[in-house]
């Protein structure tokens, strides 16, 4: 309470001490120091809420203590009256440079006196009320932006489930896809070619986003998913389509939000593009190269590696090295050769994840 707040009052005269404290007792408690390095023992202590500071002391003058205690972190901000018989602007200006709020000059005027120390006491107090305010403030768009966060992690992997469950045989294709394009896009941060693209921020997008790469597969036909053995032409178109499908599904999102959303923009991406090969066999577009979104590449490695280790109805699972050798086979005609020296970097990290999300 503002009554009861502590005053901490410096001065190497026992008369102007005494005269001090009995003048603020009534309202405040009052601590005293009769020179400055016990009134720096004090701040450090127990920091006070206001303190009257005489500015002429042997050894460390109130300008030095005003010196140390503004270098304290716990004190630097607490308000500081000079008590001093000097009235020289050059004198005024050192100790407001140094951050004292006031001066009090002596002989004291006992109305000044509690005038001065009542108003920076309810300053300090506004002060305190903001600070603490806007920490709460802060804290709390922090747990809301975490909360949503979470909320659009879930959103993200029940909208992928949606695809996922269609197919029995898929299990924890996405969780796995999902942190095996993380794995890669960290890698590929050390890439004097891709650095700049990959920040934090990025490789947290790609991360969110995996998921929906195969989203489009909503719209095909059960008939054409769940056939256990290889497509004809017409089937094979079907499935293509899933590509387009899933991009649709997207923008149509992006529109019932009326602004752009860099998460939507790269998993759009993701899913329209991670069909594509580096030599411009794949498709929908037949892209090639580094016209291919970065994020389609790191996950047509992901995905392809996903599909060779895992088991079908209609083929057993290879082990890693047989997947391994058939990525790097495709290095520079269906994979980015980048992305496959990023595969042969983090080899262990892609059989940690196959283990730990095993179906």
């Amino acid at each position: 309470m503002l009554d009861r707040a502590t005053v901490l009052v410096v001065d190497d005269t026992p008369d102007n001490l005494s005269l001090m404290h009995g003048l603020l007792r009534q309202d405040y408690r009052v601590r005293v120091a009769n020179h400055g390095e016990k009134a720096l023992r004090i701040v450090q202590e127990e920091p006070p809420d206001l303190i009257l500071l005489d500015v002429m002391m042997p050894e460390l003058d109130g300008y030095e203590v005003c010196r140390r205690i503004k270098a304290m972190p716990e004190a630097r901000e607490l308000p500081i009256i000079f008590l001093t018989a000097k009235s020289q602007v050059a004198d005024e200006e050192l100790g407001f440079s140094l951050g004292a709020v006031d001066y009090i000059t002596k002989p004291i005027s006992p109305p000044i006196v509690l005038a001065r120390v009542r108003t920076h006491l309810l300053l300090k107090r506004s002060h305190d009320f903001l600070r603490d305010k806007a920490a709460y403030l802060e804290a709390e768009v922090a747990r809301r932006s975490a909360e949503l966060a979470a909320i659009q992690d879930v959103t993200i992997l029940a909208m992928a489930s949606l695809a996922e469950t269609r197919d029995n045989d898929t299990g924890n294709h996405i969780r796995r896809t999902q942190h095996y394009v993380r794995v890669l896009a960290l890698a590929l941060q050390r890439h004097p070619d891709y650095a700049a693209e990959l920040s934090d921020t990025m490789v947290d997008l790609l991360y969110k986003s995996a998921p929906l790469h195969d989203i489009g597969k909503v719209g095909i036909p059960d008939h054409i998913l769940l056939k256990p053995g290889p497509f004809v032409d017409d089937e094979f178109e079907h499935m293509k389509s899933h590509a387009r499908l899933g991009r649709d599904a997207i923008e149509a999102a992006e529109r019932q939000l009326g602004r752009p959303v860099p998460f939507l923009r790269v998993a759009k991406e993701i899913a329209y593009s991670h069909q594509e090969k580096w030599d411009g066999s794949g498709y929908p577009e037949g892209l090639r190269g580094t016209a291919i979104p970065l994020g389609a590449r790191l996950m047509a490695l992901a995905d392809v590696y996903d599909a060779l280790i895992s088991r079908r109805c209609y083929k057993a699972p290879m082990t890693h090295a047989q997947a391994a050798a058939i990525l790097r086979a495709g290095r520079g005609s269906h994979f980015d050769p980048a992305v496959v020296d990023a595969f042969d970097a983090t080899e262990a990290e892609f059989e940690r994840i196959a283990a730990q999300y095993s179906d």
